[in-house]
């Protein structure tokens, strides 16, 4: 990377994912601390996590959407319309702060105001999510694009952004905590430093041509190589998370997913590359490991960081440290082991990452452990770009960015919630043991998308004498913890999975990039399965 112009392009790309992360850990704090929205606006944890999602489920849905046409308006259209979408949020949240702050407010207007204000919060933070997925839309097709011989490497360097926004957002937020605290408004700041300077970077770049256009495969060859198949499982969670939201039935959901995937297959006219397809499937116990076990770890190291009077988001900031860095040497890793080999590696590490943390105690046998899980996660998510991209390069940005986006939805519809129901599984299993007919008068019943489950109500346990209480609470912490050995399952799912890639490969004489360029690999001439 010697041209000027790719190392702005580059390390725009950079910081636009970092001003993604900023937009993240802000958020998170926003929302979770009592003193700042909840307190500012009257809203509950119900209300505060319904505010948080707002920002992430648009996210996923953007960057499946937008990589249909970004080769179409272009990179820098697509860049703008992030930037766009930061300044609106940080609007909408500057208005909900002047709602509620007006002159003469009595309490009744006070609490209407504060309706208005969660009203600018809820829609700024969807903006906010479209933003943010707008700019992994665009940076992962570049990326990929300039560095088309070594795309893993500079993929997991690009998303060393992610870790590393995520390490200075966090240092930020407590350093301006007093601050915060008076005046939460600088914490919509922040996110506008990062935001300015990649526009600044990037409005004026000459963006690369995407591989797939250069070497004029059809917009078709590209849906082709996602495929019906592809599409189907990308557009059922697209519709059902937009059905959650919005509280459509089941007619309205599976109708509307009907009709897009027969239009999708219709023009097409493709299943869809088999290991695509297998790799889209992957991704959802990745996802899970990756992302649906942080807030579980996260809780597991809070108590101990908070006994030795350490800030709650050191947590945060230690795990994304680990990834940032290992990241940026990502390229010496792959080449030793090949991307395959670096993901069965990493699903090892995983799987013997969560098993420790399953039964260990103590603030430094803990933070070993999340060492492990945290080297383990660190290139899961950039290195199965880097393979599709490798790939699939007649997918262009939609493969790149469809798994992407398929990876952050079942985190929120299926992989999240199951380890929660795992978890209250466990705890449920602990009580019944210890403290036999407890359960029963301190549980309550609701449901999910795979179905009923049980689990502990804090407020009828808060309810109970204090001593009482504290002896529930203590086994609920412990048997939680102990879940996350039944987490294994899916790194371990992943380890086959890679192990039967590796076979693949190797009964072809070994892992190779496809090149648009030159001649294609034999194993990858054949086309994309007729429909």
């Amino acid at each position: 990377m010697t041209d000027r112009n790719e190392k702005l392009v580059f390390w725009g790309c950079f910081i636009a994912l970092i001003t993604t992360s900023f937009a993240f850990i802000t958020r998170a704090f926003l929302v979770n601390i009592p003193d700042l929205w909840p307190a500012e606006f009257g809203i509950d944890q119900v209300q505060g996590q319904e505010l948080f999602g707002a920002g992430i489920w648009p996210f996923a849905i953007s960057i499946i959407l937008f990589s249909l046409i970004i080769d179409k308006i272009g990179y820098r259209a697509a860049m703008v319309f992030s930037f766009v979408c930061y300044a609106i949020y940080a609007g909408f949240a500057l208005t909900a702060y002047g709602t509620v702050h007006a002159e003469g407010l009595t309490d009744a207007a006070l609490g209407e105001a504060r309706k208005d204000a969660f009203g600018y919060l809820y829609w700024g933070s969807v903006i906010l999510g479209l933003g943010n997925g707008t700019v992994e839309a665009f940076i992962n097709p570049v990326v990929a694009t300039m560095f088309s011989r070594e795309k893993t490497k500079w993929l997991n360097i690009l998303h060393a952004g992610w870790p590393g926004g995520l390490v200075l957002g966090g240092i930020l937020t407590i350093l301006l905590g007093a601050q915060a605290a008076e005046d939460w408004r600088v914490l919509v700041y922040v996110i506008a430093l990062p935001a300015v300077v990649y526009l600044g970077m990037l409005l004026f770049v000459r963006f690369p041509v995407n591989e797939r256009v250069a070497a004029g495969t059809s917009y078709r060859e590209m849906l082709g190589e996602f495929g019906v198949i592809g599409a189907a499982i990308a557009g059922f969670l697209i519709v059902k998370q937009v059905g959650m939201v919005f509280d459509w039935s089941d007619a309205m959901v599976y109708g509307l997913l009907a009709v897009l995937v027969i239009a999708y297959g219709a023009y097409c006219r493709s299943l869809g590359r088999p290991m695509m397809i297998f790799l889209c499937l992957v991704m959802m116990p990745l996802a899970t490991t990756e992302l649906g076990t942080d807030g579980a770890i996260t809780g597991i190291m809070e108590e101990p960081l908070k006994a030795a009077g350490y800030h709650p988001l050191w947590v945060l900031i230690y795990t994304s440290a680990i990834m940032c860095v290992l990241r940026f040497f990502a390229g010496p890793i792959v080449h030793k082991l090949s991307p395959l080999g670096l993901l069965a590696t990493c699903a090892v590490l995983a799987s013997a990452g969560l098993f420790a943390l399953s039964m260990t105690e103590g603030l430094f046998l803990i933070f070993a452990a999340a060492t492990l899980y945290g080297i383990g996660k660190t290139f899961f998510w950039p290195t199965t770009l880097g393979v599709v991209s490798e790939q699939f390069p007649k997918g262009g940005a939609l493969t790149l960015n469809a798994i992407a986006g398929i990876g952050m939805l079942t985190v929120g519809i299926i992989g999240g919630p199951l380890i929660g129901a795992m978890q209250e599984n466990s705890a449920k299993s602990e009580l019944q043991a210890q403290k036999p007919g407890v359960y029963e008068t301190i549980s309550k019943t609701d449901s999910y998308f795979l179905g009923e489950y049980t689990a502990v109500d804090g407020q009828k346990v808060a309810a109970l004498p204090e001593a009482q209480a504290s002896e529930i609470n203590e086994v609920v912490k412990e048997a939680k913890q102990g879940a996350l050995a039944d987490v294994i399952i899916f790194p371990l799912m992943m380890l086959v999975a890679y192990i039967v890639l590796i076979l693949y490969f190797k009964s072809r004489g070994g892992y190779k990039p496809v090149d648009l360029h030159g001649q294609e690999h034999a194993e990858e001439r054949h086309a994309a399965t007729e429909a």
